[in-house]
C-alpha cells in the first residue's frame, strides 16, 4: 500500500511495550507501510495519559508522538474491566499497582483485589482502542472487546499483562499462539478494523 505521495507510508507505533509491538507488525504484515518503534527515536517524554476513557488516551497518545517524532503515529490505549471490581482497573490497568509496576505488581494487586471481595473468579473483559493520527491531523480510530473469566490460577508462559489469568474457556491469553491469540483479542479486532480502514485511507 502506497501512501498518497506515492511512497510507503511511514508510521511510528507509540508504544515501547515489546508484547503490542509483536502484535501489531503481526497483524500489519499484508500491508506496505514502514511500521517504526518509538525506540527508534531514542529517549522520549511519556504521553500524560489523563483521558476518562481508552479512546482518549490512545488519541491523546497518536497525537503526542505525531508532534514528538515528526511522523504519523499508531497508538493503543487497552486494559482489563472486571466485573467483580465495577469495571477496575480500566483506563489505569498498566499502572494498577503504581505508576511504574510491572506485569506480576499489577497481577498481585489484581488478585488481592478481588480476594477482597470473596471472588475466586470474575467475568472481565480486554477493551483496546487504536488511534491513528497523521501529519495533517486525521484520526482514524477502532475498537476491540474480547470478554472471558478472570481465575486466580496462573498459566500459559506467552502473552504479557493479565493475559496468564484471562480465560477464554479453558485455555489462558498466555496459552494461546501468536496467531490463535490474535484470530480472538481485543487487540487482533481493533487492528483488524484499522488495517482495514488505512487500506482505505491511504488507497
Amino acid at each position: 500500500m502506497e501512501g498518497r505521495s506515492g511512497n510507503v507510508k511511514k508510521i511510528v507505533i507509540a508504544t515501547k511495550n515489546q508484547g503490542k509491538i509483536r502484535e501489531m507488525l503481526h497483524a500489519f504484515a499484508g500491508l506496505d507501510v514502514e511500521l517504526v518503534s518509538l525506540a527508534a527515536f531514542g529517549p522520549l517524554p511519556d504521553a500524560i495519559e489523563d483521558g476518562d476513557t481508552f479512546a482518549d488516551n490512545a488519541r491523546i497518545k497518536a497525537a503526542f508522538y505525531r508532534e514528538q517524532t515528526g511522523c504519523a503515529c499508531l497508538a493503543d490505549d487497552s486494559g482489563l474491566s472486571v466485573a467483580a471490581l465495577d469495571g477496575a482497573p480500566g483506563v489505569y490497568s498498566a499502572r494498577f499497582a503504581g505508576d511504574h509496576a510491572d506485569d506480576d505488581a499489577n497481577n498481585a494487586r489484581l488478585l488481592a483485589e478481588l480476594a477482597k471481595k470473596g471472588a475466586a473468579s470474575s467475568d472481565a473483559a480486554y477493551h483496546c482502542v487504536l488511534a491513528f493520527c497523521d501529519l495533517d491531523g486525521t484520526v482514524l480510530t477502532a475498537e476491540g472487546i474480547c470478554r472471558g473469566t478472570i481465575r486466580g490460577e496462573a498459566r500459559g508462559t506467552g502473552g504479557f499483562g493479565y493475559d496468564p489469568y484471562f480465560y477464554i474457556g479453558e485455555k489462558t491469553m498466555a496459552e494461546l499462539t501468536l496467531a490463535e491469540k490474535d484470530g480472538v483479542s481485543h487487540r487482533g479486532a481493533a487492528l483488524r478494523q484499522m488495517a482495514k480502514k488505512l487500506e482505505e485511507y491511504l488507497g
